[in-house]
């Protein structure tokens, strides 16, 4: 089922990258993620208040909370990047640039989550960023 919900995960970030490089025509790219935050805010409080989990807030750990806040932060700067990237940038070069991101993301859980790596992995990260690196240095027209 993880497959399922990664896949949507997928279709959903490149629908953000597409909509937001259309929306950001004559606005402020920082401004432009702050609407959007309002939106997801609402929304993901939505669900929590809907799915009935916002009183499990108070089980959570000390650490969970420093490692998820940290997130967050992370999170809005990648944002903020992405979207400033987008704003001066082709939607095609910078989500790809952007998603060398899975490849950092595949090196830091084998450091510090301890996760196997495989040759599948290496082979697949190793395609990923020669995939960037080409995409990257070929012509823009933007």
């Amino acid at each position: 089922m993880w497959v399922l919900w990664a896949m949507l995960a997928a279709i959903s970030a490149a629908l953000v990258i597409v909509l937001t490089k259309a929306g950001l025509k004559n606005v402020d790219s920082s401004l432009a993620f702050a609407i959007q935050a309002v939106l997801i805010l609402l929304i993901t409080w939505g669900v929590v208040f809907y799915q009935g989990n916002f009183s499990d807030w108070k089980g959570i750990e000390k650490n969970a909370w420093i490692f998820l806040l940290s997130a967050g932060v992370f999170t809005s700067l990648s944002t903020l990047f992405s979207y400033k990237a987008l704003s001066m940038g082709p939607a095609s070069y910078v989500a790809t640039i952007e998603r060398t991101s899975l490849v950092i993301a595949i090196v830091l859980s084998i450091i510090f989550l301890k996760e196997k790596i495989t040759w599948q992995i290496v082979v697949g990260g190793t395609v990923m960023i020669a995939g960037a690196v080409l995409i990257a240095l070929s012509d823009s027209t933007e």
